[in-house]
């Protein structure tokens, strides 16, 4: 604290009016004029200074404050005191705010948000007012600003009757405001992030039972039914022992509808839609074009479905799917009627681009999240299932007029979850399919247009002058587009951009079916034709911009990528992907990025096997994109591991990477380009490749390490082992092992990871030093967390020498921090804080922030053990902080479970709780069972140590449920925990 309390200045000195007087109460009693702090005496003196605080402002006689002051036994010369005192403070703040009147004294002539404990009751009163007319998440915010005015105990320090009467008040207050809050955040989805904060109230206030009630709520609302009810058992039994009287009444339905599993339990009791911030309103439909042009039927059919929907009398969603091949105008029609109908659903509308017609769908969950997100949902709202996503989705639009667009839907399975599902809203869906099987959807199949359609938008494309002189030629450029609206549009666009061209010219060229495509399928004959007029009218350098890029099989790709992928500097770079967006032959994605239509890119690489010469110039592009994604990565990859020496030992590229001024915008593109960069490395598995991809996936294990693409990281890297292995490349195999190894090992999976880490060390033991060494560390945690620790010890030690033989510290530095581990299970505590100590003060000296944090992870277990508690949980915060920073949600849950440890061994039990609940949260889906079960260890030995034994033992058979199944000996430890619960 920096001594000035958290109070709202709603008022600021000019330059001619004095500071104004603040005051506290809500923490020691304090004061302050402008930000300088005051003094305010003896504490029997702020006791004086707290009464008449505390007294709003009214007038306390003479007795009523040494009443206040001394209580029944007052000093014979308490009113002498209590004029000293009054003229001390009088001094201090001022003749006009300290004023004697009837014998007594009063605090007046303060100015607006003087005083802690008025701003706090205002702020209540205002989310009160909020909660009141339905916005949870205002009041929710003005009662945590409340609750912050707190600083520690109200009145700290000050002797009296009076204020430890004040004192409990206060805190009593406090504890109502804080459940009113932790009832809203449970009514607004908040359970998983409520449960850590309420087991450690609970613990501080065992006899509260509104407290047990919430945390009960919250961990039934957060799937964990068994620990919901062991709470009630240990609230019954905490009751009865402490009180001799049962649970309240309200407890008891709570543990009943709990048995039940009733529905009403699963939403929050407030509208459904409080999950949302109030007033979010998603505005996410693209631009409608400006020459919309025909479709007078669709379009009144379409809002008339969307005008019933959204009336008054509508009382079920409406759902209208347009279903025709690609190019005909489905998203174009889609959006330009709900442009129209905005005014209809004020709420909000959402649009999502499901790519289904490629091989890589939008996935329903993910969409769901980022609806989610648009609607105003936090992050840690967002639970992870589909089905609770798609649930909560549904709660949120539960009384809201809101327009959903799904354009390009694959099928009816993937468009089903992301429905609203309630009255008022409506849906509309494009797709290359007419789906037949979506229950109660208006089915409308979107055919080409018709020749006066199809004529009037080119027309408005390339100007009336131009095509009223040659109306048969317009005529037969849009029947040559097959009149799908995509094709002219293309067209048109191109012959708009050429004043020297005519439209006859156009004609010609339309005409010559040599330029199409040899072999089209039915359906798609008009698309793929209006593809191959744009592509036969662009200039050279776009034609080979457009084949060559769609080489690439990421989502998308950034201007830097693109610019390696063509040999050419950014500035034309972009300049010829902007001319491709202007023909709709390219999108762009965001500023800097731009992405095919799925059917797009599929035309482009054909015209990238048809037409570049020599053909060689196909590998060369991307092999100078797997160059800018190597080196880019190792750029990173040095940035976060100074002095590490891999990056002196990957293959060399012919083309560089970008270069970054910090780790953390180097943070930013790896995390931004993971899917791409791991696309890239996936599909550059042939002779030439292989090695640079390989050395890419690794130089990127921070992909894997993070947690957060654990899994694309995983396939990338069996997919390169694979093709080592068909290759008969030693070299690359050991690589891609070792990146096998890291993936299995930081998602729980040892044995997976031992097997690859010995294969890797057998392959590279003649060939690949580096290999070797870091193949040997993995042997060496590896072998400590399955108890093998005399073979640790032996992988670690010749590990060491090895890193030091090549002169490699960083990888000196983290094998002594893994082999301090192992001393430290074996019981040499002192060597193994030493050896932390060691390989920290190395990666400090090379300024490696991250792996020291790993290194501050290894001594922080060693302090811990070695019993020096305040050191152990300073060094792994310090840890913690690095991880947060870094994005490294496996170890920052892995550094506040080992945190969790240390505030039991200090008997922190409370703290301990917080600590391991939090560590849960953030491990969720990432890190693998082992490190949960880990975790739910020590959260209940935490909880039993508060009185939670009931929820202790859910824990702890969730926990043995984990070890057994994964055939680890940590259920021993875990059945040594329950044998003596299961006796009593």
């Amino acid at each position: 604290m920096d001594g000035v309390p958290r109070v709202p200045k709603q008022w600021h000195p000019g330059p001619e009016e004095p500071a104004a007087l603040r005051f506290s109460v809500l923490g020691p009693v304090r004061a302050w004029l402008g930000d300088d702090p005051l003094p305010a005496g003896s504490p029997q003196q702020r006791a004086l200074l707290a009464a008449l605080l505390l007294r709003d402002g009214r007038t306390a006689t003479a007795s009523e404050l040494i009443d206040a002051l001394w209580g029944d036994e007052p000093p014979s010369q308490a009113l002498a005191a209590l004029r000293t005192y009054a003229s001390r403070l009088r001094k201090t703040l001022g003749a006009e705010v300290l004023v004697s009147e009837s014998g007594g004294y009063a605090i007046r002539s303060l100015r607006e948000g003087a005083l802690d404990h008025v701003n706090a009751q205002e702020l209540a009163a205002d989310a009160e007012k909020a909660r009141a007319g339905g916005d949870l998440s205002r009041a929710r915010d003005l009662l945590r600003d409340a609750l912050a005015l707190w600083d520690g105990e109200p009145l700290a320090s000050i002797p009296g009757p009076h204020a430890e009467t004040q004192r409990a008040r206060l805190e009593e207050w406090r504890l109502q405001l804080l459940e009113s809050c932790l009832d809203m955040d449970l009514e607004q989805g908040f359970h998983a992030e409520a449960v850590s904060e309420l087991t450690a109230l609970t613990a501080a206030h065992p006899l509260r039972e509104r407290l047990r009630e919430l945390l009960m709520l919250a961990l039934y609302r957060s799937g964990r039914q068994a620990e919901a009810l062991a709470v009630f058992a240990d609230t019954r039994r905490l009751l009865a022992d402490e009180l001799g009287v049962d649970p309240r009444q309200g407890l008891k339905e709570l543990q009943q509808r709990i048995l039940q599993a009733d529905p009403g339990l699963a939403e929050p009791s407030a509208p459904k839609a409080e999950p949302v911030v109030a007033l979010v309103r998603p505005a996410q439909l693209p631009a409608t074009v400006t020459d919309f042009t025909g479709r007078a039927s669709f379009v009144q059919e379409l809002s008339d479905v969307l005008a019933a929907a959204s009336s008054e009398e509508g009382r079920v969603m409406a759902v209208s799917a347009l279903a025709g091949i690609g190019g005909v105008g489905k998203t174009t029609l889609a959006v330009h009627v709900a442009h129209q109908a905005r005014g209809a659903f004020p709420d909000g509308q959402l649009y999502v681009d499901l790519q289904g017609a490629g091989s890589r769908a939008a996935e329903p969950e993910t969409v769901l999240g980022a609806f989610l997100r648009a609607l105003g949902t936090a992050d840690s709202a967002i639970p992870d299932s589909l089905e609770e996503r798609s649930a909560l989705y549904r709660s949120v639009l539960d009384g809201r007029r809101v327009l959903v667009l799904l354009d390009n839907a694959r099928d009816a399975a993937q468009v089903r979850p992301l429905l609203p599902g309630m009255e008022g809203c409506a849906a509309l869906v494009t797709s290359r399919i007419r789906m037949v099987d979506l229950a109660g959807a208006h089915l409308v199949d979107l055919d080409v247009m018709s020749p006066e359609e199809a004529l009037q938008l080119f027309t408005k494309i390339v100007g009336q002058e131009r095509v009223a002189s040659e109306r048969e030629a317009a005529l037969d450029v849009v029947a040559a587009c097959g009149f799908l609206p995509l094709a002219i549009r293309i067209a048109a666009s191109r012959l708009a951009a050429r004043r020297t061209w005519t439209v006859s010219v156009l004609a010609a060229k339309l005409g010559d079916e040599r330029r199409r495509l040899d072999e089209l399928q039915a359906g798609d004959l008009a698309v793929k034709a209006t593809f191959e007029l744009g592509y036969g009218q662009l200039e050279p350098a776009q034609a080979r911009a457009f084949r060559l890029l769609g080489l690439a099989d990421g989502p998308d790709i950034s201007l830097a990528a693109a610019a390696a992928v063509l040999d050419l500097p950014a500035e034309a770079t972009e300049d010829l992907l902007e001319s491709l967006v202007d023909t709709s032959l390219l999108e762009s994605a965001a500023p800097g990025r731009y992405r095919y239509h799925d059917l797009v890119r599929l035309y482009a690489r054909a015209c990238a096997e048809r037409d570049e010469q020599p053909p060689s110039e196909r590998a060369a592009a991307m092999s100078r994109l797997l160059d800018f994604y190597l080196s880019t990565a190792a750029g990173v990859y040095a940035i976060e591991r100074p002095g590490d020496r891999l990056v002196d030992h990957l293959e060399p590229t012919a083309h560089t990477g970008l270069t970054f001024e910090d780790r953390h915008r180097a943070q930013d593109w790896l995390y931004s380009e993971a899917i791409s960069l791991l696309a890239c490395v996936r599909q550059s598995t042939q002779d030439g490749f292989l090695r640079r991809s390989v050395d890419a996936l690794w130089a990127s294990v921070d992909l894997a390490e993070s947690g957060t693409n654990s899994k694309a990281y995983e396939g990338v890297a069996a997919a390169l082992r694979e093709a080592a292995q068909e290759a008969a490349d030693a070299h690359a195999e050991a690589r891609a092992l070792v990146t096998l190894a890291y993936v299995h090992y930081y998602t729980g999976r040892f044995e997976p990871a031992r097997e690859a880490a010995a294969q890797a060390l057998e392959l590279a033991a003649e060939t690949d030093h580096l290999t070797s060494c870091w193949a040997s560390n993995t042997l060496g945690v590896i072998a400590l967390l399955q108890n093998q620790y005399e073979d640790g010890e032996a992988h670690l030690t010749r590990a060491i020498e090895s890193f030091r033989a090549c002169h490699d510290r960083a990888g000196e530095a983290s094998a002594l921090c893994n082999l301090s581990r192992i001393h430290l299970a074996t019981g040499r505590t002192g060597s193994a804080v030493s050896l932390a100590q060691q390989g920290t003060d190395m990666y400090d000296d090379m300024g490696h922030a991250l792996k020291g944090a790993n290194g501050r992870y290894a001594l922080g277990l060693a302090l811990t053990q070695s019993g020096r508690l305040a050191e152990a949980t300073d060094v792994l915060g310090e840890a913690l902080a690095v991880f947060r920073n870094s994005r490294q949600r496996l170890w920052e849950g892995m550094s506040l479970f080992r945190l969790a440890e240390a505030d039991l061994a200090a008997q922190r039990p409370a703290a301990a709780a917080t600590n391991a609940e939090t560590a849960l949260t953030v491990l969720r889906g990432i890190g693998g069972e082992w490190r949960r079960g880990n975790v739910l260890i020590v959260l209940g030995q935490a909880l039993n140590a508060i009185g939670h034994s009931g929820r202790a033992q859910v824990c702890w058979r969730e926990s043995l449920d984990i070890f057994q199944a994964l055939g680890s000996p940590e259920a021993a430890t875990v059945r040594a925990l329950l044998n003596p619960m299961a006796v009593a």
